[in-house]
Protein backbone atom coordinates (compact mmCIF):
# COMPACT_ATOMS: atom_id res chain seq x y z
CA UNK A 1 0.00 0.00 0.00
CA UNK A 2 1.29 3.45 -0.96
CA UNK A 3 1.03 6.50 1.48
CA UNK A 4 0.41 9.77 -0.11
CA UNK A 5 1.49 12.86 0.49
CA UNK A 6 1.19 16.25 -1.17
CA UNK A 7 3.40 19.01 -0.64
CA UNK A 8 1.04 21.78 -1.25
CA UNK A 9 4.14 24.88 -1.85
CA UNK A 10 5.78 22.42 -4.62
CA UNK A 11 4.46 23.97 -7.36
CA UNK A 12 3.57 20.93 -8.59
CA UNK A 13 -0.29 20.19 -9.41
CA UNK A 14 -1.55 17.48 -6.63
CA UNK A 15 -2.73 15.05 -9.20
CA UNK A 16 0.61 15.12 -10.38
CA UNK A 17 2.18 14.03 -6.89
CA UNK A 18 -0.12 11.19 -7.08
CA UNK A 19 0.75 9.87 -10.45
CA UNK A 20 4.76 10.26 -9.54
CA UNK A 21 4.43 8.85 -5.82
CA UNK A 22 2.85 5.94 -7.35
CA UNK A 23 5.38 5.84 -10.18
CA UNK A 24 7.87 6.11 -8.04
CA UNK A 25 6.39 3.28 -5.83
CA UNK A 26 6.13 1.00 -8.98
CA UNK A 27 9.98 1.52 -9.89
CA UNK A 28 10.74 0.74 -6.22
CA UNK A 29 8.73 -2.52 -5.91
CA UNK A 30 6.51 -1.01 -3.58
CA UNK A 31 3.89 -1.60 -5.98
CA UNK A 32 3.62 -4.72 -8.34
CA UNK A 33 0.94 -5.82 -10.75
CA UNK A 34 -2.49 -6.53 -8.96
CA UNK A 35 -2.24 -4.78 -6.28
CA UNK A 36 -5.61 -2.24 -5.78
CA UNK A 37 -4.80 1.21 -4.94
CA UNK A 38 -6.63 3.04 -2.37
CA UNK A 39 -10.13 4.59 -3.07
CA UNK A 40 -10.28 8.44 -4.50
CA UNK A 41 -12.31 9.31 -1.39
CA UNK A 42 -9.74 7.26 0.94
CA UNK A 43 -6.96 9.10 -0.71
CA UNK A 44 -9.11 12.32 -0.24
CA UNK A 45 -9.80 12.09 3.36
CA UNK A 46 -5.74 10.96 3.78
CA UNK A 47 -4.21 13.82 1.94
CA UNK A 48 -6.88 16.71 2.03
CA UNK A 49 -7.04 17.12 -1.54
CA UNK A 50 -11.01 17.10 -3.73
CA UNK A 51 -11.49 13.48 -4.85
CA UNK A 52 -11.82 15.04 -8.08
CA UNK A 53 -7.94 15.34 -8.27
CA UNK A 54 -7.43 12.04 -7.00
CA UNK A 55 -9.80 10.42 -9.58
CA UNK A 56 -7.46 13.13 -12.15
CA UNK A 57 -4.16 11.50 -11.30
CA UNK A 58 -6.11 7.78 -11.50
CA UNK A 59 -7.10 8.43 -14.77
CA UNK A 60 -3.67 9.83 -15.99
CA UNK A 61 -2.33 6.39 -14.61
CA UNK A 62 -5.24 4.49 -16.52
CA UNK A 63 -3.91 6.02 -19.71
CA UNK A 64 -0.40 5.74 -19.34
CA UNK A 65 -1.33 1.58 -18.95
CA UNK A 66 0.00 1.40 -15.50
CA UNK A 67 -3.55 0.95 -13.94
CA UNK A 68 -6.92 0.07 -14.74
CA UNK A 69 -10.40 0.56 -13.28
CA UNK A 70 -12.61 -2.37 -12.12
CA UNK A 71 -16.13 -1.49 -11.86
CA UNK A 72 -17.18 -1.74 -8.32
CA UNK A 73 -13.95 -3.00 -7.22
CA UNK A 74 -11.34 -0.35 -7.26
CA UNK A 75 -8.22 0.66 -9.28
CA UNK A 76 -5.88 -2.46 -9.85
CA UNK A 77 -1.73 -1.89 -10.50
CA UNK A 78 -1.97 -3.33 -14.25
CA UNK A 79 2.14 -3.64 -14.59
CA UNK A 80 5.37 -2.94 -12.77
CA UNK A 81 8.00 0.08 -13.50
CA UNK A 82 10.84 -1.97 -10.94
CA UNK A 83 13.82 -3.44 -12.98
CA UNK A 84 13.92 -7.27 -12.83
CA UNK A 85 15.09 -8.69 -9.53
CA UNK A 86 17.90 -10.51 -11.29
CA UNK A 87 19.40 -6.96 -12.22
CA UNK A 88 23.45 -6.23 -10.95
CA UNK A 89 21.79 -3.38 -8.55
CA UNK A 90 19.05 -5.61 -7.22
CA UNK A 91 20.65 -6.25 -3.83
CA UNK A 92 21.69 -2.52 -3.50
CA UNK A 93 17.80 -1.59 -4.34
CA UNK A 94 16.56 -3.96 -1.73
CA UNK A 95 18.84 -2.29 0.64
CA UNK A 96 18.14 1.31 -0.61
CA UNK A 97 14.53 0.50 0.06
CA UNK A 98 15.10 -0.60 3.84
CA UNK A 99 16.62 2.93 4.33
CA UNK A 100 14.00 4.42 2.56
CA UNK A 101 11.46 2.82 5.05
CA UNK A 102 13.32 3.39 8.04
CA UNK A 103 14.27 7.13 7.02
CA UNK A 104 10.44 7.52 6.59
CA UNK A 105 9.97 5.72 9.87
CA UNK A 106 12.08 8.11 11.89
CA UNK A 107 10.02 10.73 10.89
CA UNK A 108 12.32 12.56 7.91
CA UNK A 109 10.25 14.12 4.79
CA UNK A 110 11.03 13.62 1.71
CA UNK A 111 13.07 16.96 1.79
CA UNK A 112 15.37 16.00 4.53
CA UNK A 113 15.79 12.51 2.61
CA UNK A 114 16.92 14.21 -0.33
CA UNK A 115 19.01 16.26 0.98
CA UNK A 116 20.51 13.93 3.02
CA UNK A 117 21.11 11.72 -0.28
CA UNK A 118 22.67 14.21 -2.31
CA UNK A 119 25.36 15.17 0.40
CA UNK A 120 26.34 11.91 0.91
CA UNK A 121 26.21 11.34 -2.60
CA UNK A 122 28.24 14.71 -3.47
CA UNK A 123 31.30 13.24 -0.62
CA UNK A 124 31.36 9.91 -2.02
CA UNK A 125 31.71 10.71 -5.79
CA UNK A 126 34.01 13.79 -5.22
CA UNK A 127 36.22 11.95 -2.71
CA UNK A 128 39.46 10.57 -4.44
CA UNK A 129 39.73 6.81 -6.12
CA UNK A 130 39.80 4.31 -3.27
CA UNK A 131 42.63 1.76 -4.37
CA UNK A 132 41.62 -0.91 -3.35
CA UNK A 133 38.31 -0.51 -4.96
CA UNK A 134 39.71 -0.14 -8.30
Amino acid sequence: MVVFRIERRSGVPAYLQIVHQVERALRMGALGEGDRLPTAAQVAADTKVNPNTTLKAYRELERSGLVEVRQGAGTFITRTLAAPENEPDAPLRVQLADWMREAVTVGLTEQEVTALFERVRAQLYAAPPDPARQ
